[in-house]
């Protein structure tokens, strides 16, 4: 709670007071206020609308139906959620940007002087980002809320004369409405607080409340405007966040023994499982291949020039900074983020296996940073710290604050799973508590610690909201280098971006692979 206390509540505190300046509070910046407001509520709410179209069917695919391939296109549904933003901003600019494999494609088949397909760049670009992260999170809600629904509701309603589309409406739908409104809520939460896909899909011609707090505080340097803009951004996540907690608290009707997933057997179910396994293929498989392909295509053919460059600096600069100097200053700066997360996760976690007034207090504070976006926290820091941003350990300071829920969640299950009986065992026998900890409690709880690490580091090495405000220019992470050499023209700067982002997304897949493994039943995430 001091850590919380002093890298948290402190800059929270600092946002709030500066918000009510009198330099903040004037009719023009209310007007700017206003605007980002409206469109941030306008492109979450749209996001929020494609991803259920999407999500909802593919929920009911994985629910009710078995097939081949399905736990492996269920992972592969899974992995944009953890990719950093700018990682998923480079898939989508690798397979549809101006130099993308689509474009390039039809300017060579049609002899096109320039790209035909404008997707950077536009509000469909945004939106499609959007579906791709999010899909997972109406997968996972309703597809367990529909895989565990007692199945003699409706049997029971078809024994009373329903068909089957009544049965699905008058019994199944209104089951299923507090956890698709818990999932639509969540997507919303994080549609609203998006950035990274924003500023590098979309642009400064669409501004949300995160990428205005951006622009006015880095570029602009209106620290007030930008402290209001967090103060009404705070708000209104802290709303959606109690809103989803008392959503979630509605049960759904479940079986102790849930409908197993049936083959198709009807005509139209296999229509409905072959289309939908086609489209989610190729809508999640599209970006994720065309990165690592862009990354090795030159213009003599595949190779591995993009990849060399990263330790080059052609132009002689001294103030260029090497992307491979970036991959060890996001390694070191993820190294210290798990170091720190662990230190303070698992203290915290053990306090909340027990069940007092006191942790029932302190679990929802610990859990707050989650609410909180991350370019808020970066504009925070500069206001409560701003003497020490010279400092790099700043950096690994704010990502242990957005990392450290996570933490505490995926260690909080372990911890309260070791019956205290064995602990009590081998203190009679002489144990001391180190030796108890060791022999008794290590081998209960090492996956879930490493888990807890594994999401301390991804998180790190993909933060890029609160990272943008406060790195260096000369220690620089891969998420600020590739924003930069992807803001920068020509080709080589492009392919540098791809072969950096390739990086990124292998490491972070490989670390979300690794959680899947270790991940503990009653793990939260």
């Amino acid at each position: 709670m001091a850590f919380l206390g002093l890298f948290f509540f402190l800059p929270l505190i600092r946002i709030l007071a500066l918000s009510l300046d009198a330099s903040a509070v004037t009719l023009d910046n209310l007007h700017l206020a206003s605007r980002v407001l409206l469109f941030t509520f306008y492109q979450a709410f749209l996001s929020v609308l494609l991803t259920l179209v999407l999500g909802l069917p593919a929920a009911w695919l994985f629910a009710r139906f078995d097939f081949p391939g399905k736990s492996l296109l269920r992972a592969l549904t899974a992995v944009p959620f953890m990719l950093p933003t700018v990682v998923v901003a480079a898939g989508f600019n690798a397979l549809l940007g101006p130099r993308g494999w689509l474009n390039q494609a039809a300017m060579g088949l049609f002899n096109l002087q320039g790209p035909p397909i404008e997707f950077i760049g536009t509000l469909g670009a945004i939106l499609a980002a959007h579906v791709f992260y999010n899909t997972t999170i109406v997968i996972r809600i309703v597809g367990s809320a529909l895989a565990n629904l007692d199945p003699r509701l409706s049997a029971a309603a078809r024994v009373l004369g329903a068909d089957e589309r009544r049965a699905f409406r008058r019994v199944t739908l209104p089951l299923l409405r507090p956890s698709v409104l818990a999932a639509a809520l969540l997507v919303f939460l994080f549609d609203f607080t998006s950035f990274g896909v924003i500023l590098l899909l979309g642009g400064p011609q669409f501004a949300t409340l995160e990428v205005e707090i951006y622009v006015q505080a880095l570029s602009l340097l209106d620290l007030p405007l930008a402290a209001l803009l967090s103060a009404i951004q705070l708000a209104c996540t802290l709303a959606f966040s109690a809103l989803y907690t008392r959503l979630t608290r509605l049960q759904t009707a479940t079986s102790p023994r849930p409908q197993s997933p049936q083959r198709p057997a009807a005509p139209l179910q296999r229509l409905f499982v072959i289309s939908f396994i086609v489209l989610l293929f190729i809508f999640y498989l599209l970006p994720l291949i065309a990165l690592p392909l862009r990354s090795l295509t030159t213009s003599s053919g595949l190779a591995l020039d993009f990849y060399r460059e990263l330790f080059l600096n052609r132009r002689g600069s001294v103030f260029y900074v090497p992307p491979a100097d970036a991959l060890r200053n996001s390694l070191l700066y993820a190294g210290t983020t798990v170091l720190l997360s662990l230190s303070l996760g698992f203290p915290a976690a053990q306090a909340l296996t027990r069940q007092t007034r006191l942790t029932r207090l302190l679990d929802p504070l610990l859990m707050l940073p989650l609410g909180a976006s991350a370019v808020m926290l970066g504009l925070g820091f500069i206001l409560a710290f701003n003497r020490l941003l010279s400092q790099p350990w700043l950096v690994p300071i704010a990502h242990t604050t957005i990392a450290l829920p996570f933490v505490v969640r995926t260690l909080q299950p372990a911890l309260a799973s070791i019956p205290v009986r064995l602990r009590q065992a081998a203190a009679s026998l002489g144990a001391s508590p180190l030796r108890a900890w060791l022999t008794v409690d290590w081998p209960i709880i090492w996956r879930a610690a490493l888990a807890a690490a594994t999401f301390a580091f991804t998180v790190s090495m993909g933060e890029f909201g609160a990272t943008a405000l406060l790195t260096r220019p000369e220690y620089p992470t891969i998420p600020v280098a590739i924003y930069r050499f992807l803001s920068q023209p020509g080709g080589l700067n492009y392919g540098q971006a791809m072969a950096m982002a390739t990086i990124l997304m292998t490491v972070t897949t490989l670390a979300i692979l690794l959680i899947e493994r270790l991940r503990l039943p009653g793990g939260e995430f």
